[in-house]
């Protein structure tokens, strides 16, 4: 199963016991933002989403994409 990156978050904060504000403060990131990644905004800042990914080891970076057999034609 896929996990997007707002369910690893939100994951990843409640098995370390963390509140939303508690990793925002740890993370250096606004609470405003954790909600809306948690939430899965789709528009939001690389560089802030890798200050949160950070505290759990991870970054986000290019991942290739499948391609569909149509396209492989």
């Amino acid at each position: 199963m896929k996990t997007i990156l707002s369910d690893f978050i939100k994951l990843r904060r409640k098995s370390l016991h963390l509140t939303q504000i508690e990793l925002a403060k740890k993370s250096g990131v606004g609470l405003r933002f954790i909600r809306e990644l948690e939430q899965g905004k789709e528009t939001l800042r690389l560089d802030k989403i890798n200050q949160v990914l950070a505290l759990f080891g991870h970054e986000a970076g290019p991942v290739a994409m499948r391609r569909g057999f149509e396209q492989d034609r």
